[in-house]
């Protein structure tokens, strides 16, 4: 391996103690002594180093995002300015387009509304390390007087799920002790409702072989872990596990989710509290200094670590196994297991894990269960939960849904570009079959890009049959993204050659061209875009705001953006980029205030608003294109609340657009037209339901309004509450159209219950007899329009 694998993934130690004494701590308890020497807490001159070379990275290699987690010993002993000041520096140091995944991983016993409220202000997702039950937590993670740890944690996790921490939440950590009830302890973990599930084996080596209680078979790790396998497969899975998603994946051949399975180069480093530069924490359970690199960073630059002996080591795939490992059928799941975990004194890390059996039996049994069965047809899977169903019926959807519906668009994407690809065998297909088994994640980021599948509904639908281009336009976005070697002809369109996802290069006077790419970038003729410098001044970037908890792309390069009922807007002037900049933070601090519960389903799932041209007359326009999931199509309006609620808004209809791709809500034999109360004109079963469900969030976005003008007066206050009324009464009233059309399948009829549920709060809201007088005179012209307009049909 020759070139740099960059780093996109920190580990920054904040502080170097911890308030627990865990006896299973790799960092205290196991062979590595380094803590002691360290600094408590990190300084202000190694934050500011730290933001500053992380900075210098992204920027050096054009990454799209860094994920950085603060980290310790305990990193909430750092207190709340200490942590304050580390993500102000790391999201200032930041160059523009590169977004800041920013995450603290903590044993909660400190967390409280004060750091969450910090956590908040500054997108900080909280992950939480807990055991099971009080049983099996108390088995290892207990103060040092011995006082158990287990209600301080509950009571944390109770605090992050309030709605208004809710979306701060990353996850559980659970350390496995198999002589702890593997169901019993899945079941714990559930009942604190987590995003995610993270089962880690014990950190052992061949010198300290992992602990099994007697009498325990050859491979007690696979069967505990077995257990919950089957127990978390017969409920529907109802929330992800990272270790049982990594092993699904590997075996299809994509990326794992976990460096402890699989064959993706490691890209992880860590910062230590005195500012060195470290390999992977779980290399303390090896030797005494195993994970030093003799770096730090105020001398050395990321570069300089990345070239590291143990870095490269760690980034060489199958061929830094050892030859058993290689030979192994599962090799490619697998991936030897985590690195620390092959160490064995005089033969260093050559050598299969000291868990070879466990992953190998988890592994294969996973495989034959998951292929046992008969393939379920495609459109009859269904990847929500229950609790999904539910949430998305409400008007809501929390980011667990939304990424479940994301999760099965990507699919649907998939196998759409698939259906138009595949037959042919042209280059471009064989580029991004091989990107597949490559570089997965960067093929899956292109797939999801909104406007992909508009492109392939558009080609199968024999709008442009003969034009493939864009194939060869994703083909070669992927192929960049993963930073491999191609060359391929891509089509310029109007003087343009396209990457989605990344952007555009200009090339007038010629109808194709040949682009290269390499892990140094991309090259066309004599134009260049390198992901080590500036690009060319003909190349124009794909530009993404990051905001607090939400980072989207601001659409205007991709020709396949026009899919909405309103015309794309150009490319956006550099001072129109800044309005749209300052628009949408506003828009997202109101949302977050007066929204909350829809502001967290669309940072999980609104990718991309596409700007589009000013509407007739100055009037607002906004957009869903149904083909086109996650992204909004919106031309900016002169007010932060507007674009808040058009927000909220187009985001109802990318939701149910998804859901309805999964589910059959409505008799789809009804052909009648139904009276949508807003509109003159009558629309059919599904028109109508996606305007009631979007009008969710429009009453709730007046009863917000009206909530923060409560005892005031003004003409603001009374439109407000004029506003209120009338769209609640058109919402109810299309509920009750809904549930009566007699179309309804009990999905949909259990949507209609949970629209009523979701409108309750806004029907509860006093606006006064003035308002609701206004209101119905409203409702009653309204209602005379249409019936006048139906008397002329």
């Amino acid at each position: 391996m020759s070139e740099t694998v960059p780093f996109s993934q920190f580990v920054l130690k904040v502080h170097s103690r911890c308030d627990l004494a865990c006896d299973h701590c790799y960092v205290y308890e196991h062979a590595d002594t380094s803590w002691s020497r360290k600094a408590r807490a990190a300084s202000d001159e190694v934050l500011e180093r730290t933001a500053g070379r992380i900075g210098e990275h992204a920027r050096t290699h054009r990454l799209p995002a860094v994920h950085v987690v603060l980290h310790g010993g305990e990193p909430l002993l750092a207190g709340p300015e200490r942590l304050r000041r580390a993500a102000e520096l790391l999201r200032a140091a930041l160059p523009a387009g590169c977004a800041l995944d920013l995450r603290i991983h903590t044993n909660g016993v400190l967390l409280n509304r004060r750091f969450l409220e910090l956590f908040a202000e500054q997108g900080i997702k909280v992950g939480v390390s807990l055991d099971g039950d009080r049983l099996a937590n108390d088995r290892h993670r207990l103060f040092p007087d011995g006082r158990s740890s287990h209600a301080k944690v509950l009571a944390a996790l109770a605090l992050l799920r309030e709605p208004e921490f809710r979306h701060l939440y990353a996850g559980l950590l659970c350390t496995i002790d198999v002589a702890n009830d593997p169901v019993a302890v899945y079941e714990a973990l559930v009942a604190e409702r987590p995003p995610r599930i993270d089962f880690l084996l014990p950190h052992a080596t061949w010198d300290h072989p992992p602990v099994a209680p007697e009498g325990a078979g050859p491979t007690p790790y696979a069967d505990w872990l077995l257990a919950v396998h089957r127990h978390w497969s017969e409920r529907g899975r109802p929330v992800p596990v990272r270790i049982f998603d990594s092993v699904h994946r590997t075996l299809r051949g994509r990326s794992s989710l976990t460096e402890s399975l699989g064959l993706d180069p490691a890209d992880l480093v860590v910062v230590e509290t005195d500012g060195t530069l470290e390999q992977a924490d779980s290399l303390k359970t090896a030797y005494d200094g195993a994970p030093a690199t003799g770096f730090d960073v105020f001398a050395h630059s990321l570069d300089e670590v990345a070239r590291h002996p143990g870095m490269r080591e760690r980034q060489s795939g199958l061929a830094g196994l050892a030859a058993q490992c290689r030979a192994c059928p599962v090799v490619r799941s697998c991936g030897g297991g985590l690195y620390a975990h092959r160490y064995r004194t005089g033969g260093g890390f050559d050598h299969p894990s000291v868990y070879c059996g466990d992953l190998l039996k988890l592994i294969t049994t996973i495989r034959d269960r998951v292929s046992a069965p008969v393939a379920v047809p495609a459109q009859q899977r269904r990847p929500l939960t229950a609790a999904h169903l539910d949430e998305l019926a409400d008007g809501l959807g929390g980011p667990d849904a939304v990424a479940a519906l994301g999760r099965a668009q990507l699919e649907l994407s998939r196998r759409l570009v698939t259906a138009v690809g595949a037959a042919g065998g042209s280059p471009a297909w064989q580029l991004l079959a091989e990107t597949d088994r490559t570089a997965p994640g960067a093929l899956d980021a292109v797939l999801a890009h909104p406007y992909t599948r508009a492109w392939a509904v558009r080609c199968l639908g024999g709008e442009q049959r003969a034009d493939l281009g864009g194939l060869a336009e994703l083909a070669a976005a992927a192929a960049a993204r993963g930073r491999a070697e191609f060359e391929l002809v891509l089509p310029v369109r109007a003087g343009w050659l396209h990457l989605p996802t990344l952007g555009r290069l200009r090339l007038d006077g010629r109808s194709e061209a040949v682009l290269r790419g390499g892990p140094d970038g991309l090259r066309c003729g004599e134009h260049t875009v390198g992901w080590d410098r500036a690009g060319d001044h003909l190349w124009q970037p794909v530009r993404k705001v990051a905001l607090p908890g939400w980072t989207l792309a601001l659409e205007d390069t991709d020709p396949q953006r026009d899919s909405h009922q309103w015309p794309a807007a150009d490319r956006l002037a550099d001072a129109e980029l800044l309005d749209w900049t300052g628009a949408l933070r506003e828009a997202w601090e109101l949302l977050g205030r007066d929204l909350p519960g829809y502001a967290a389903g669309i940072a999980a799932g609104l990718a991309t608003v596409t700007p589009l041209a000013p509407g007739p007359d100055g009037r607002d326009v906004s957009a869903a294109a149904r083909q086109a999931y996650g992204a909004v199509g919106i031309a900016r309006p002169t007010t932060a609340p507007v674009l808040a609620l058009l927000l909220a808004h187009e985001f109802q209809h990318v939701k149910l657009g998804a859901v309805l791709d999964l589910y059959d809500l409505y008799d789809p034999a009804d052909e009648r037209l139904y009276r949508a109360p807003w509109r003159p004109d009558p629309r059919p079963l599904e028109g109508l339901l996606q305007g009631t469900y979007a009008h969710l969030a429009v009453a709730a976005y007046w009863a917000s309004r009206v909530r923060a003008y409560d005892g005031i007066r003004g003409d603001a206050a009374t439109a407000a509450r004029r506003q209120l009324a009338t769209w609640r009464a058109h919402t109810a009233d299309a509920i009750e159209t809904l549930a009566g059309s007699g179309s309804l399948t009990p999905l949909g009829e259990r949507f209609a219950a949970g629209m009523r549920t979701g409108l309750a709060p806004a029907l509860a809201v006093p606006v006064g007899a003035a308002a609701e007088r206004a209101a119905r005179e409203a409702v009653a012209a309204d209602l005379a329009a249409w019936q006048g307009a139906a008397a002329r049909r």
